[in-house]
């Protein structure tokens, strides 16, 4: 079964998430990353 979900979400959300969708997914399960865009970050950060 093939499903295909694309989505943006911030870079620092991404650490980690190879390892646990392989998790996840026994080994089954692949993703892309590629660069959508620049945000400003609030004054407060």
């Amino acid at each position: 079964m093939l499903c295909v979900i694309e989505s943006q979400v911030p870079l620092a959300e991404m650490f980690g998430y190879s390892t646990v969708l392989r998790s996840l997914t026994q080994g089954q399960a692949q993703f892309t990353m590629e660069f959508a865009t620049y945000k400003q970050v609030p004054q407060s950060i």
